[in-house]
This record gives structure tokens, sequence and C-alpha cells, in this order.
């Protein structure tokens, strides 16, 4: 049998400030760069993202694989229609290239399912459909889906199965991937479609309540196994990523095999009661800064706060300022001097400033930007200061954490500045702190910090979480709401609630 296989990632904010487009996903810079064709089975095989797990599975199978693109960009507001049309045009060339030669047995697709283009509220439904129409009704089409897709009745439809991930932080993509390709041979095993059950949620879930390593939602994704397990199913549970301004954001539960409908109804009734169970603890910058030095105080181990509204994982540009301004004026710095850290900051300038000056200088430096949010607001002010360059780099990082092991980040020209106290990482190319190498590379050590600030939402829980006494979450001005009530929304149904 042979498999054509192609990728498209992106998890976009509508609220964000920033585009994806052509050269976004060239770069890739947190995900792989662009590739296409034959050389993409070789260099992602067995890696930990969804296409490596299915790679690995179909050889195991037998099958043979014909490669078309691969196209992932940083989360950030729409995908340009040039980019979108780009990567579905040369899905398209290579498929009806693979169909007039070797021919196309199946499809598989790894997808995140929460983008958005500039011209299409659901690219991803779009490409399914484009594929289905390429390949016709008999071709079976499996595909894999971030935990944080907004599932439409498009994708489904379209496609033979989705499975999505089952684990944020995502420890689970490769393992998606093989399980897609399971669902592929079941699909084939029995020469139709299994039988489908779908229920959408009426309610948003804020990203933060959404990490499986707390409650409520590790009891839930333990109760899908359970369930798939009792009913010979395969269960989804996409929880919506909640700033995507789509008539169909929120979350979907469904499910595949003859006691499908029975599972999705016990899923939906442990995840919707009760709702209080998905409610947040957020803190002011303030707040949450004078809450960890009181615990460092009486702690070993680090006190981890995540800047979550500045998440680059989320569409935010990780610039703003808001937890940097609360360490200095709570004076962390100065109580634990070069034991406080934040970071990463993206701010290509000051990088460019700090390597001019070389290891040592002291520079007078601005950090940060004061971006536009949302409802007519701004972020913090950029902050001011003198600062000593105590570490430089090219920001070609080896990420060895539990999300990305082996994998590698461009990041650009980076600095460790140290500003009264505080070890400010710097980079020039934004992406999400989810892997303790990313402050290692500037001579921070997380394990020796009394304080670590993290721009990011949940991400760096799966290498954060073992080294921290507790895990704080704050609410600095950013582009990324961790309330949902507090967006602008204009596509939403009425019926849909913004908060559990």
């Amino acid at each position: 049998m042979n498999v054509f296989i192609a990728g498209f990632q992106h998890e976009t904010n509508t609220f964000a400030p920033t585009r994806a487009d052509w050269a976004a996903f060239e770069a890739g810079s947190g995900f792989p760069p662009y590739r296409r064709g034959p050389a993409i089975i070789e260099a992602y095989r067995g890696k930990a993202i969804p296409i490596g797990g299915f790679i690995v599975e179909a050889e195991a199978r037998g099958w043979s694989l014909t490669a078309s693109g691969w196209a992932g960009a940083n989360p950030s507001a729409h995908v340009v229609r040039d980019a979108f049309e780009r990567i579905a045009g040369d899905i398209d060339e290579d498929l009806r290239a693979a169909l007039a030669g070797p021919g196309v047995d199946a499809v598989y697709l790894d997808l995140h399912g929460a983008a958005v283009a500039e011209h299409l509220d659901d690219p991803e439904g779009e490409l399914l459909a484009r594929i289905r129409a390429r390949v016709g009704p008999q071709v079976p089409i499996v595909a894999s889906l971030d935990l944080h897709a907004n599932v439409t009745a498009q994708m489904l439809e379209a496609a033979d199965a989705l499975v999505a991930y089952r684990t944020y932080p995502h420890v689970d993509m490769k393992d998606t991937g093989a399980l897609a390709a399971t669902l592929l041979a079941r699909r084939i095993e029995r020469g139709e479609r299994e039988p489908l059950a779908v229920r959408r949620l009426d309610f948003l879930l804020p990203l933060n309540a959404q990490s499986t390593m707390t409650a409520p939602a590790n009891a839930v994704y333990d109760e899908l196994l359970r369930l798939d397990q009792r009913h010979g199913s395969v269960l989804s549970f996409a929880m919506g990523f909640p700033a995507a301004d789509i008539a169909e954001c929120g979350p979907v539960i469904w499910g595949y095999g003859g006691e499908a409908a029975a599972a999705v109804e016990a899923l939906f009734a442990r995840v919707d009661q009760p709702r209080s169970q998905w409610r947040l603890d957020l803190k002011t910058p303030d707040a949450a800064v004078r809450q960890a030095m009181s615990l460092a105080d009486e702690e070993d181990k680090p006190i981890v706060i995540a800047d979550t509204q500045d998440n680059p994982g989320a569409g935010g540009d990780s610039n703003t300022t808001g937890m940097l301004h609360a360490l200095l004026a709570c004076g962390a710095g100065e109580r634990f001097p070069g034991q406080v850290a934040i970071g990463l900051l993206a701010d290509p300038e000051a990088a460019a400033q700090a390597h001019a000056a070389g290891e040592g200088a002291r520079i007078d430096v601005q950090l940060g930007r004061s971006v536009p949010t949302w409802g007519g607001r701004q972020s913090d002010a950029p902050v001011v200061v003198r600062a000593t360059v105590r570490r430089l780099h090219d920001g070609l990082v080896t990420l060895k954490g539990p999300m990305g092991m082996g994998g590698e980040v461009r990041l650009g020209p980076s600095a460790c500045l140290e500003v009264q106290g505080v070890l400010v990482g710097i980079c020039t190319q934004k992406t999400q702190m989810l892997d303790r190498e990313m402050f290692r590379f500037l001579g921070i050590a997380p394990e020796t910090m009394k304080i670590l600030v993290n721009k990011s939402s949940v991400h760096f829980r799966a290498d954060f979480a073992p080294i921290a006494s507790h895990i704080l979450v704050a609410k600095a001005e950013g582009p990324m709401a961790a309330d949902p009530a507090d967006l602008p929304w204009t596509k939403l149904p009425a019926s849909m609630s913004l908060n559990p």
C-alpha cells in the first residue's frame, strides 16, 4: 500500500499582533523549516512530532510512503493567504503527480487543527476537502491533530478518521502519529469508515486549565483511556484553542468504533460537570512575584512563574515586559542576586547591542516592547536600564527535555543580561520557554535559581515541574488572554459561554 503524507502546522491567535507569512514557514523557528519531498521521510522518521511516529508505524506495517511538504510556523495571528495557498498548492501538485504515477491508496496529514487564514476560517477543513475532491470518496484520509484543535464539521466530514494528542504538555506527538496509522489500518481492514460519534461542548476552556499534568484534565484523559478499553473505541478530546475568533472555536469530543457513541457520551458527562472544575487561579504580576519571593525564602527548589499572556506558543511575540517590571519593582534580584531569571525575551535590537559590546560590557539598553493586545489596550512600557552582558551565544540550541528531545531551535544571536540582580535571557527569534536548555545555553542554571519566569503557558511544565517547588500563573498584559472572556469575540455563537 502506498500512503501519501504531508503536514501543515499552525495555531492561530486571531487577536495576536503578528501574522504568519511564507517566511515564517520557511524559517520554522520552533518548528522544523519547510521541507518538501522524499527528504521528509529521512528527516522526520522517529522524531518527536506526529509525522515521525506515523512514518515508523507505517514502515513497520510494510507500507510505502510518498512524501509531499511539511510546513510549520510559530503560533501567531492569521496565516497570510499567499503562505497557505503555497503550502496547499505544493501538496496538491505532489498529490496529482502521485495519482498519475505510483498511485495513492491512502492519505495521512500531520495537522494542528487550530489554524485560521486571512481568507479562510477553517484552512485545515479546506485542505482536507481539496484532497478529498482530488482522491475521490474511496481513498482513506486520516489526520493527527493537536490537543488544542478547533475541530470543525468540515474536518470530520472530509476525513475518514482524526485523532488528537492526549497530553499537554504535548509529550505524545509521536505516539499520536502512530495511532493515526493504527486508525488507518482499522479503516482499511473494515473496508469502509468506522462509525463516528461527536459531541461539542458549549463553553471555552482557558489554556492554563488544559494541562494534563494537573486536575481536572489529568483525570479526564485517564477516563478517556478507560473508556477506549471498555468500548473498543478510539476517542479524542480536543480542548480547543480559545483565541481563534471563528464560529466553531471550542472543545469537541469524538470517537470511532462500534460503541463510540456510548464512550463519547460518558466522556462528555465527565468533562461537562461540574464546570467549576475548569476555573483558574491567576495572579497579578506583582502578587506573583511577592508570593514567589516569600516562598523562595523557605524553599530549596525554584518557584516558577508562567508569564502566560505573552506565550509565544499561543500567539504572543515573547517581548512584553510586565513580569520584568514586577521583578525589578519588587526587588527580587536584590533579594536573590543572580538567582532570579526571566526568559526568553525576543528583542533583536538588544541582542545585537549586547553582541556588539561583548561579554562583560555594561550597556544602556531598552528591553522589550509595548504591544497592542485587545480592546484598545497596550502591554507595559519597555524597560530602560543599564545592564551587564553576562553571556553571548549564536542561538542554536539542542533540546533535551520531554517536549522536543533531540530537536533544535534557532533563536538567532542571544544574550544573558544582568539587570539589578535579575538575569534576563534575550534572543532574536521568538520561541516558547519549554526546555531547561533554553536557559542553560545562556549560562543560567535553572536548578540553582530561586525564581524563574517562563514565557509559556503550560508546555514548560514537562521539563520544569520536576525541579520546581511551586508553579504560579501570572496575568501580565500580553496578546494571549488567559481568560477568554477578556477577548472581543465577533463570530462565536450566542450559545457559547466564554467561561466554564
